[in-house]
């Protein structure tokens, strides 16, 4: 094991030196200076932006001048941020940081088919100083550039260059029965090995305009507390998230940047999804982009319970309601 370690760069492997052990004074300062052996543990426990991850030390450090190293390597941990329950702290982005990870572990970039994140997994590589990740993650989104055709099956695929003209010549009669002239076809008449014309993912298969057709719901919980004094002491807590259900395609085209798909980030565009939610907390701003969109509501349901206050920890008086709600929008 001494021997991976040091394959690695790790002075120890992150363990305690002998020095350390034999309460030398002043071993321990000047060995941690060096780098040679720090007082961290050997399992370190992450806080990152509200994601906790349990890892080795010797992981967290395997990229020497990278930020991490220089936080548990050249720091002590008395130096540095934790939260309530002791645990390092870092204000970053934490359902990318699983990547960051998998990356420091055996320094290789494995990412899901349908990655839509790479351009913020690239900047965190870049904020954590991992040069080589982020200069694959550059190349990785430079061919993953390329736009996408969907065939009317339902397979999506990269796009290829055309054929050369020739190959899309049709012989058309010309008027009153003389001859024929060869002529390109239009955009739509190219067809998939399907035998159905191409379509983008933009396109509608079945819907009018060019746009798809489908469902999707969005749903929400929310609270409030009624006192005493009924609607005097009423205090309504604020949505804390809308989450959006249906086709990952059709709900990345009626929210886009505002939908956040950290929860399911390689979900296929003619999959559907249950885990997408908006960075938004606004009910009429999601129905008004629906409306923008061509949906209308077609139906909508909600549930309530209710509880006392004392049962959750609140004043004896109170009445805590919770319910939730869901509203279907359709477009033909």
């Amino acid at each position: 094991m001494a021997l991976a370690d040091s394959a690695r760069g790790l002075p120890n492997g992150g363990g305690v030196s002998p020095a350390a052990g034999s309460g030398a004074p002043g071993s321990g300062a000047a060995a941690a200076a060096t780098g040679g052996w720090s007082s961290f543990p050997e399992i370190v426990e992450l806080n990152v932006g509200g994601q906790v991850y349990v890892t080795r030390r010797c992981t967290v450090v395997s990229v020497r001048d990278s930020l991490l190293w220089r936080m548990f390597s050249q720091q002590q941990p008395s130096e540095l941020p934790r939260d309530s329950k002791g645990r390092f702290f870092l204000d970053r982005d934490g359902f990318l940081f699983r990547y960051i990870l998998d990356y420091l572990r055996d320094l290789q970039l494995v990412l899901p088919e349908h990655f839509p994140e790479r351009s913020r997994l690239q900047r965190e590589a870049e904020y954590f100083q991992l040069p080589d990740l982020a200069r694959r993650l550059a190349q990785t989104r430079a061919a993953a550039a390329r736009p996408a055709v969907l065939h009317r099956d339902g397979s999506v695929c990269a796009e290829e260059p055309p054929p050369p003209l020739l190959g899309y010549l049709e012989a058309e009669p010309l008027e009153g029965g003389g001859g024929a002239v060869a002529s390109a076809p239009s955009p739509t008449a190219s067809r998939s090995p399907s035998g159905g014309p191409l379509l983008t993912p933009s396109q509608s298969l079945d819907g009018a305009g060019g746009r798809r057709s489908g469902y999707i719901t969005i749903g929400y919980r929310g609270s409030y507390t009624i006192g005493r004094e009924a609607q005097a002491d009423a205090k309504f807590r604020r949505v804390a998230r809308i989450t959006v259900c249906g086709k990952t395609a059709l709900a990345k085209e009626v929210f886009g940047e505002t939908l956040n798909e950290s929860r399911d980030p390689d979900r296929p565009p003619e999959r559907y999804t249950a885990r997408y939610y908006l960075k938004f907390n606004f009910l009429e701003q999601a129905f008004d982009r629906l409306s923008e969109a061509g949906f209308r509501m077609a139906a909508c349901s909600s549930t309530g319970t209710c509880a006392f206050g004392p049962e959750q920890g609140g004043p004896a008086d109170d009445k805590i309601w919770t319910s939730y709600t869901e509203y279907v929008f359709c477009r033909d």
